[in-house]
């Protein structure tokens, strides 16, 4: 089912797999962002995560860029707008969104683009793509997690060089700094993307979603704090099955080692 807004500017397609693909669809103009376009491809990852249908999320851009960030010709109606309002926020969809989020990234990620790439799950990009943060050269402050998420992803050396000289980092690099999962040739890109999301669709949803929000929730915490969490999921996780829960888990698990191939 393709859906789109007005324009076409944000599309989206839900496969019957299982997986929702939104497309960031401007690409005469690199897939800048207006504000219109901002608040459409926050409510299509809102609408993803609210259909039963869809177990996983894959965000790209048409064309030859991911996203050049916001489109500067509109600044002043981008950035004296409510950076606090969630529901016009993609990002903050996005990270309240349930569902595994894989970026497709070809191209370039600019500034917004690079923080829209930062708030997916598991980043797949294309030889040669490009994340380039320029905050600093065009007088821009962040307000989609830039400043924060990269350096506890890539280090904090390392992330000042990238965002304060504006310097591009490359997918190779990146892959090799832990913040893109795999680089495939651009050819490649969204069957590597479809590959991963079919991975995660063949597992229990249930734990999946949780799983992610275990993660997610305790990267915010020291590591005590966070395993004290997983500890305290797992207990309320256990003790609110059924014993018929139990035998399907256990049925499962026969299942999948009667058709393990002999290790002789």
């Amino acid at each position: 089912m393709a859906q789109s807004s007005p324009e076409n500017l944000i599309l989206i397609n839900i496969q019957p797999d299982g997986i929702g693909f939104v497309t960031i669809n401007r690409p005469k103009s690199l897939n800048s962002l207006t504000r219109s376009m901002m608040k459409d491809l926050a409510q299509a990852i809102k609408a993803l995560d609210r259909d039963e249908s869809v177990r996983v999320i894959v965000l790209s851009g048409s064309g030859r860029a991911f996203c050049s960030g916001v489109d500067l010709m509109a600044a002043e109606d981008v950035f004296k707008g409510d950076v606090k309002d969630v529901e016009s926020d993609p990002v903050a969809q996005m990270e309240l969104c349930r569902k595994p989020i894989i970026g497709a990234i070809n191209g370039f990620a600019v500034t917004a683009g690079f923080e829209i790439a930062l708030a997916c799950d598991i980043i797949i990009a294309a030889k040669g793509a490009k994340f380039m943060d320029t905050h600093a050269r065009f007088g821009i402050f962040p307000s989609w997690g830039l400043s924060q998420k990269l350096s506890r992803i890539i280090g904090p050396n390392k992330a000042r060089e990238v965002s304060l000289t504006a310097t591009p980092l490359t997918a190779e690099v990146a892959e090799r700094l832990g913040f893109v999962n795999h680089v495939v040739s651009e050819d490649q890109l969204l069957k590597k993307a479809r590959e991963v999301a079919a991975a995660i669709i063949k597992n229990n949803q249930d734990l999946v979603l949780r799983y992610k929000a275990l993660i997610n929730e305790g990267l915010k915490l020291d590591l005590s704090h966070a395993l004290a969490l997983e500890k305290e999921r797992a207990h309320d996780y256990y003790n609110g099955m059924t014993k018929e829960q139990f035998k399907k888990m256990q049925e499962f698990i026969a299942g999948r080692s009667s058709r393990a191939p002999s290790s002789k």
